[in-house]
């Protein structure tokens, strides 16, 4: 398809919310009510997370809640963002999940730490730290009154899809979720699979349905297929779909149709990285602890927009919502 009739889809899926709302002023994408809510958390290392240390530095992130229309308690979808910060592509997954009937919930890991980027520089922030920011944000959705706290799932972008893959592990949520609840479904969109943690394939809550791009650089989509025939084996509801042509961010509606290489962004994709012992994650081609300074850490992995594989994961994820909450 031409450059042009990508720009053209692009630009209707960003024009058609506010299209949508100036003819019908009780558009169904309109949020009933909007909530924002301080989140306290902590600030810890990998290590510290996999070894349940919450000797952190205490922190106040933010959510912002977008109550749907409609009556009583309602399904929601917990939306976590990737290196760069909360952007279009949730943006537009928010007003999506609206029309649905489905309130959101977007977590912004980033903010109240004072950061706007870990693109350049992913030792700023643990990865896995945003798994326990994301249990704090699933303590207040469970005990909120227009929630229903049986159908919350999780879903997040790059950095905030493997926070999703990883958050159903079952030791993770052992020692760090105190909400009293799982998540329904985990959604992650082209997550970061490079590393093998102890006992990540003992999952709890709902099915996973991962979402990928076939030509993926910066994080390949190869290590989670390896990590989805080991969840498979284990007796896990898990599916991945890859998309052909479809690079990272491919349902950002305002990244480039034509893929462009984001020169100062870290990729572990040259990386293997274990959890050899509790809480020590090494590099495996070194048997020494691994760290962003490493040879196998790169730079000028391709972003970009894929229009036909956008709207065919949208599609993907509405309808897998629907059965998951049983919707009409």
């Amino acid at each position: 398809m031409p450059s042009f009739c990508l720009t053209v889809i692009a630009s209707g899926i960003l024009a058609f919310p506010l299209f949508a709302a100036a003819q019908d002023p009780v558009s169904k994408q309109v949020a009933a009510r909007i909530e924002l809510h301080p989140i306290q958390t902590i600030t810890i290392s990998d290590q510290q997370f996999l070894k349940g240390d919450s000797s952190g530095k205490q922190v106040t992130v933010s959510a912002q809640l977008r109550i749907a229309q409609g009556q009583a308690r309602l399904p929601v979808v917990l939306l976590v963002h990737g290196s760069g910060g909360v952007g279009a592509s949730i943006d537009v997954w928010s007003q999506e999940f609206n029309a649905m009937g489905i309130s959101t919930f977007v977590l912004d890991s980033f903010t109240g730490r004072g950061l706007t980027s870990v693109s350049s520089d992913q030792s700023q922030l643990g990865r896995l730290n945003m798994i326990v920011d994301v249990y704090h944000a699933l303590d207040i959705l469970a005990r909120h009154p227009r929630v229903d706290p049986r159908r919350i799932a999780l879903m997040g972008f790059s950095r905030g899809g493997q926070a999703t893959l990883y958050a159903g592990v079952a030791r993770f949520q052992e020692t760090w979720n105190k909400s009293g609840v799982s998540f329904a479904a985990y959604i992650p969109f082209y997550p970061d699979c490079m590393t093998t943690y102890i006992a990540d394939t003992d999952v709890k809550g709902g099915p996973i349905r991962i979402f990928h791009g076939a030509v993926d650089d910066y994080n390949p989509v190869g290590p989670c297929n390896a990590y989805v025939e080991r969840l498979l084996a284990s007796g896990r509801d898990v599916q991945l779909t890859e998309y052909p042509d479809a690079h990272h961010g491919f349902d950002n509606p305002l990244g480039n149709p034509t893929s462009v290489v984001s020169a100062n962004s870290q990729t572990v994709r040259r990386c293997k990285i274990r959890e050899e012992s509790l809480g020590r994650l090494i590099n495996a081609a070194t048997n020494e602890a691994f760290t962003y300074k490493d040879p196998c850490v790169e730079l000028g992995p391709h972003v970009g927009y894929q229009a036909a594989a956008s709207e065919a994961a949208r599609q993907a994820v509405k309808e897998f919502l629907k059965a998951v909450f049983r919707l009409d």
